[in-house]
């Protein structure tokens, strides 16, 4: 017990870490190397397409970044209870967190009580629930978003400036096996190599935060939480799908889709606290 909760103390600083790291990296790379090479020395007819780039990579990546903010800014801690509680008889004992009741857990890593437990997400270091699920839904969507986006100019680049063609499905499923050898025989650089790798963290990112992004979705349209899914509980959804969404996105929802801006409300815990979870 004591090792895996060392584990995932260590991975919920590492995470953060990482996040931040990765988003210098795919920014440093888009300005410094796919820009300048995709778009060189762009003429007027180029310069459109350059500044339409540009815009739709920084309105994705604010987002992601803003929203990520906001996640950590808005936890779902409640403000009513600061003592450690007494664990639930119901609890199943979970490594990371214990059930109380009425949908409050306590979570070992925040060491908090949080209102609607989703999850404890080690990005941001915090745990999802009532007050921020909204924001880390659309975290998921912008860093999945800026991903797929960086992999399609990171292909460009590679097609610009190495001449590899990826007509064939298949030149993208070797292309690492094949860089890797030929960086171990001297044929390729270290930056080339990096390159190909970040073409393929930026595909398994991307498509873990879409995959997540519509699970959270689903479970929040039905009134579930996460937490309710690993005890086996199912809900009887007494509110339809639209309230639901609702609840979680709020009133302002369509302003939230483009801005990373509160809209939800986050004073009072009074819903959360009541409903039976």
């Amino acid at each position: 017990m004591f090792t895996r909760m060392l584990k995932l103390r260590l991975l919920n600083a590492v995470a953060p870490a990482y996040f931040f790291m990765a988003t210098a990296v795919t920014f440093i790379l888009h300005f410094c190397f796919f820009v300048p090479t995709i778009f060189p020395n762009p003429d007027t007819s180029l310069k459109g397409s350059t500044t339409l780039h540009t815009v739709v990579f920084l309105f994705l990546m604010f987002n992601a970044l803003g929203n990520y903010i906001m996640t950590i800014k808005y936890p779902a801690e409640s403000a009513n209870e600061t003592a450690v509680p007494v664990c639930s008889l119901h609890c199943s004992d979970k490594v990371d967190a214990h059930y109380l009741l009425n949908g409050r857990h306590f979570c070992k890593l925040c060491k908090k009580v949080i209102l609607k437990r989703d999850h404890h997400c080690f990005f941001t270091g915090n745990c999802i629930g009532n007050k921020n699920m909204r924001y880390f839904i659309m975290f998921c969507i912008y860093t999945s978003c800026t991903c797929l986006y960086s992999l399609v100019l990171g292909v460009a680049f590679l097609t610009v400036e190495y001449s590899i063609s990826f007509e064939n499905p298949l030149t993208f499923l070797t292309l690492l096996p094949i860089s890797t050898g030929y960086f171990f025989m001297g044929t390729i650089s270290g930056l080339q190599l990096f390159l190909v790798l970040m073409l393929y963290v930026w595909l398994g990112i991307g498509l873990v935060c879409a995959g997540f992004c519509c699970q959270q979705v689903l479970l929040v349209a039905r009134g579930q939480t996460w937490c309710q899914m690993q005890r086996g509980q199912l809900m009887e959804n007494c509110s339809p799908w639209r309230t639901n969404l609702k609840d979680v996105f709020g009133t302002r929802w369509i302003l939230g889709l483009i801005l990373p801006v509160q809209t939800v409300e986050t004073s009072c815990d009074y819903t959360d606290a009541h409903k039976q979870d």
